[in-house]
């Protein structure tokens, strides 16, 4: 051979592939007639091209090696008149290996995403939902082939089952050849002239089933659940996708949640309040005594420990905060206006008295704010 290809992609002769391809690369970016229009470059990118076709197939390299003439009458390779397949350059320029041929009818099907609305306790405590899904399954007519009963899959006659059609363009550079997925089949290489009655040739139909989900103990909207192999099925028998259950958990008339906590709110008569008393609360729990110290003021709460929401991915749970909200009376009758006036009259407390935050809290409201600010 008077072309040594080796020294033209600048390797050694056990060069591996992977080297191989790496030195064709660089030397086609710089030489490709679209970056380096120069005649006498393009010549040397033909070349390079051609020692590359011949060094990429195992077969032609070790023809090549044995002294042997690879490329038949084009060796050189590509002079004037020379084909050469554009796909093997782009395959070396973005990575090559590309699977090409026809393509396969099975694929997965797609994943889905389905809004499960739970109660709170559910979402608390944990539970098990029955759901509804519509969905793609597998056709039971065909098995998931597609074609009908007594009826195979053909050869498409355009490709010859190659899934790709190749086509010739002439350029300043030579005949190019290109390949794009045959129109007939769509790139499958087959095709299905007798499809199944139910699916269409898809191999799959849309059907209605019931799932059972496991909710676990903790969950909040937005958490999702991934189901594998629940979601669609894929055409002509493909595995399934996955189906994904976010959580959306309803309004509750009595507690809100905040993360693992939850919060209520308790009315208590003016006069409970001052004097302390009991009240019975319904928790997710059960019923619980809630006891209300003598003095209790607006805005105070009282907290039930290990009552509020599972954590998710931890042990526990968190709080339950009873906030307490003191009820004034806005309607008296005389004798419930006389005795208030008494007890006024014995507290000394007839007519509004003025304090300022300073004697409360030791200090004046902008005190106190700087000094929330530059707490650490």
């Amino acid at each position: 051979m008077s072309t040594d290809y080796y020294a033209l992609l600048g390797v050694s002769r056990d060069a591996s592939p992977e080297e191989i391809k790496k030195a064709y690369r660089r030397l086609a970016r710089e030489l490709h007639p679209d970056v380096n229009p120069d005649p006498e470059h393009q010549e040397r990118f033909k070349l390079v091209t051609a020692a590359y076709e011949v060094l990429s197939d195992p077969e032609k390299r070790q023809m090549y090696d044995l002294g042997g003439d690879p490329l038949g009458s084009n060796r050189g390779g590509y002079g004037p008149g020379a084909t050469f397949d554009f796909g093997d350059i782009m395959d070396a320029f973005f990575g090559g290996g590309g699977q090409r041929g026809p393509r396969q009818r099975a694929r997965r099907g797609q994943d889905a995403l389905i809004r499960l609305q739970i109660d709170l306790a559910d979402a608390v405590f944990g539970s098990t939902q029955d759901l509804t899904v519509d969905t793609a399954a597998l056709c039971t007519s065909c098995s998931g082939a597609g074609t009908a009963p007594g009826s195979n899959p053909e050869v498409c006659v355009l490709c010859k089952g190659r899934g790709e059609i190749q086509q010739v363009q002439r350029s300043f550079r030579g005949q190019v050849m290109t390949s794009r997925p045959c129109p007939q089949c769509q790139g499958f290489g087959t095709t299905i002239p007798h499809p199944c009655p139910e699916c269409s040739g898809d191999g799959r139909v849309r059907t209605r089933r019931t799932l059972t989900v496991q909710i676990p103990a903790g969950v909040d909207t937005g958490t999702r659940i991934q189901l594998a192999g629940e979601g669609e099925v894929g055409p002509n028998g493909g595995p399934a996708g996955d189906l994904f259950v976010e959580i959306v958990v309803a309004a509750h008339p009595m507690f809100e949640r905040r993360g693992d906590e939850l919060h209520c709110v308790v009315t208590v008569p003016m006069t409970a309040a001052a004097l302390g008393t009991s009240t019975t609360l319904d928790t997710l729990d059960g019923p619980i005594d809630v006891a209300i110290k003598a003095g209790t003021q607006a805005g105070e709460s009282v907290v039930l420990k290990g009552h509020g929401a599972a954590r998710l991915r931890s042990n526990g749970r968190g709080d339950l905060h009873v906030h307490l909200r003191v009820q004034t009376p806005t309607k008296l009758d005389p004798k419930q206006e006389d005795l208030l006036r008494q007890l006024a009259a014995l507290r000394e407390e007839s007519t509004a008295q003025l304090s300022t935050a300073a004697s409360e809290s030791g200090g004046g409201l902008f005190s106190r704010l700087k000094d929330a600010f530059t707490a650490k």
